[in-house]
């Protein structure tokens, strides 16, 4: 998957990149933005059906949208091709997970791994944890895309799962045993057959690998005591300003039993709300892929 597509969670509401719907809710109908909490509540919702392309179509002017399908491509078109061995590594990868015993085969190799795990780093995990927390902060600090309230936003994050992740039962073999079922079963669904579909993909066949990518991994922390679905389940958006063609937003949820919020300035355009921050983040990231590559190697699509 192409994780720079991700980049708008943060921006935007980043409740969405720790979050993800069961696989049984229905896609909501798209609807018009009649006020900018409208338009954060429908966000929200495309997000937990899994519905990114429907996201994208509701989150951007039609302009703006039909430009980012457009970008994608041409993004594809600039990268770097892969290396023999980086094929080779993913290709073999992808045909383990492909083999009729694959979930046996994993957890036989994975067992071991973890018992020596455990016994090597076990009770340097909250060490470990801390160190991870202290890395994060300060490559959220140092962003420099990311305003200041987003990177208060991004730290209360990195605080709020701290504790859990020093205490996730990282080795336990039933659950890990569960967890490479998750990432078995996910990898058949997504049915990617070698390293070159993976770059051949266009945006609407990306839209529905994510979304069976995000429900994986929505299933696998789940596991182990991270549950997403009601995280989402208690997000609310509070409006704080309302001066059109300009507007403020909070939304608030509950992780971990924690509660958190992140701010949106909403901009209007004709009669529909929209993030302001997504919005020119996706208009800049077009603007470095169409400027002459003499400027610079080919940027990626958000």
């Amino acid at each position: 998957m192409r994780p720079s597509l991700f980049r708008f969670l943060l921006p935007c509401v980043a409740l969405f990149a720790l979050t993800a719907c069961r696989s049984g809710e229905p896609t909501p109908a798209a609807a018009a933005n009649p006020s900018p909490e409208a338009a954060v509540q429908q966000s929200i919702a495309l997000v937990r059906a899994g519905d990114f392309a429907g996201f994208w179509q509701h989150a951007l002017p039609p302009h703006d949208y039909a430009m980012l399908r457009e970008d994608w491509g041409r993004a594809h078109a600039g990268e770097t091709p892969l290396t023999d061995a980086e094929r080779a590594r993913i290709d073999g990868a992808l045909q383990q997970l492909a083999a009729p015993d694959a979930a046996a085969a994993l957890d036989a190799q994975l067992q071991p791994w973890l018992a020596d795990a455990q016994a090597r780093y076990g009770d340097q995990l909250p060490l470990l944890v801390g160190i991870g927390r202290a890395l994060a902060g300060k490559a959220i600090e140092e962003d420099a895309r990311l305003t200041d309230t987003q990177k208060r936003h991004a730290t209360a994050l990195v605080d709020a799962l701290g504790p859990w992740a020093q205490q996730a039962p990282w080795f336990d073999p039933a659950r890990a045993r569960q967890a490479v079922g998750v990432v078995v079963a996910t990898a058949r669904e997504l049915d990617l057959q070698d390293a070159q579909s993976l770059r051949t993909m266009d945006f609407d066949q990306a839209m529905r690998s994510y979304a069976i990518a995000f429900h994986g991994l929505e299933r696998m922390l789940g596991l182990y005591g991270l549950p997403l679905d009601e995280a989402l389940a208690s997000a609310r958006v509070v409006p704080l300003e309302y001066h059109p063609p300009y507007a403020r937003v909070r939304v608030e949820y509950l992780l971990l039993g924690k509660p958190l919020a992140m701010e949106s300035t909403m901009v209007q355009q004709n009669g529909h709300w929209y993030d302001q921050d997504l919005l020119e983040s996706v208009r800049q990231a077009h603007r470095r892929l169409s400027a002459p590559a003499a400027a610079g190697t080919v940027a990626a699509a958000p």
